[in-house]
């Protein structure tokens, strides 16, 4: 049983003073039944939340936790920033740390800047990628998420058509599309930008191909423009070089975010030495945007990354729970599907368009202590352990018995 009692009332003293109570995607009114709002603590792969239950986190905090919530050495690495500056009149030494150590891990990376958030990122890019080659037109895949910006936001509240004039849509994985979407662009495109893999909410996932990533490539390299390949929520799950190694295509320029720096607030644009004088002219800034703390915290993370071998550890933890996941779907008779790299794992139900059976699956294995998501994609990090993921389809079996039930309830689905 859960207790939501400070939870609702929390609730309720947001709704006078933030407009809806909460905002963006950690709006918990759009999540099943019982899933708190607000949170009291985080430690390793443990949440929880005000009214004190613990939950094991697949969210990781939509993304930033891939250590653990805590982890001591990134813990102790801002700490002794934190002891000498943070938001300073320029950065600290650490930021060259930093650079180096980005473009020592980053395959394609011969430079990198560094911003806040991954709409930050993303945009920089893309005005790169126009600062350097002069022209207006950038291709994307219709329904990726790329931020929260004018010309990326999900939402057209407050956005104008001049915003988007200048983009052009093609289907993910889609090689016909891809080149149409070019064709039309002509001689004014100045890139593409591509999520490293297709990860669109409430749909399922889709690794790029190796010929999907070949032609970005071979279009980029024919027009002279910029392959963007936007890494802020897989960098550094699945591969430390960056998501394309895998598929064996290197961009030009890369957006990354999340887990740079294990839930402290950094992203980071990385580039070839093309688009280095690009990158002097385009003027992107923010007061918060060389904070030391958060680098600091970042070269222990990579540094924690490249030790632990975290892309094969969170692998292995991944394939256990997808495994076990199938393993219950068969017992119970509850057909699900599984798709994307298990390090991000998305979990869908057959003949299930609402969610209904999503959301009575969520809350049912939230209710026995795991914190799931019925629509979006997932994370893992590197504090799962055998145990936790064993502990975790405990509380997924009274999901899946709860998705049965419902089922064979009389009356409406």
């Amino acid at each position: 049983m859960l207790y939501n009692d400070k939870d609702a009332a929390l609730r309720r003293r947001a709704r006078r003073v933030v407009p809806g109570g909460m905002w963006g995607h950690m709006n918990a009114d759009k999540l099943p039944e019982g899933y708190p709002q607000f949170f009291q603590r985080a430690e390793g792969c443990r949440l929880w939340d005000v009214d004190g239950n613990e939950y094991i986190d697949f969210m990781c905090s939509w993304g930033p936790i891939v250590l653990g919530h805590h982890h001591p050495e990134v813990e102790a690495a801002a700490r002794r920033q934190e002891a000498l500056g943070d938001c300073m009149n320029g950065p600290g030494e650490t930021m060259v740390e930093l650079a180096e150590l980005v473009v020592d891990t980053v395959a394609h990376a011969d430079w990198v800047q560094f911003q806040k958030n991954g709409t930050d990122a993303t945009t920089v890019c893309v005005m790169l990628a126009r600062a350097e080659t002069g022209r207006r037109k950038i291709l994307l895949a219709r329904g990726s998420y790329h931020g929260a910006a004018p010309w990326c936001t999900p939402s057209l509240a407050g956005v104008t058509a001049e915003d988007r004039a200048h983009l052009i849509h093609f289907e993910y994985n889609d090689v016909a599309s891809l080149d149409a979407a070019a064709h039309e662009a002509g001689e004014d495109l100045a890139g593409i930008i591509v999520a490293a893999f297709r990860h669109d909410v409430g749909r399922d996932q889709e690794m790029p191909t190796h010929a999907f990533a070949r032609r970005c490539r071979e279009i980029c390299d024919a027009k002279g423009t910029a392959l963007i390949v936007d890494d802020v929520r897989a960098g550094f799950r699945l591969h430390l070089g960056g998501s394309w190694e895998k598929v064996g295509v290197r961009p030009d320029l890369s957006a990354w975010s999340k887990s740079i720096a294990n839930g402290r607030p950094l992203a980071a644009v990385t580039g070839t030495d093309r688009f280095r004088d690009a990158a002097t002219k385009v003027f992107s800034t923010g007061s918060f945007w060389c904070e030391a703390v958060p680098m600091a915290a970042a070269v222990a993370t990579l540094n924690a990354l490249k030790r632990e071998d975290a892309p094969a550890r969170m692998e292995k933890t991944g394939k256990m729970l997808r495994d076990g996941l199938d393993e219950l779907s068969r017992r119970h008779g509850v057909p699900i599907r599984q798709t994307g790299p298990v390090q991000m794992p998305l979990v869908l139900f057959e003949d299930d368009p609402e969610s209904h059976k999503g959301n009575a699956f969520c809350s049912a294995a939230l209710r026995a202590g795991a914190y799931f998501h019925p629509r979006h994609n997932m994370f893992l990090s590197t504090a799962h352990t055998e145990t936790d993921i064993g502990r975790a389809l405990e509380a997924a079996d009274a999901g899946f018995k709860a998705v049965k039930a419902r089922g064979a309830a009389p009356g409406p689905r």
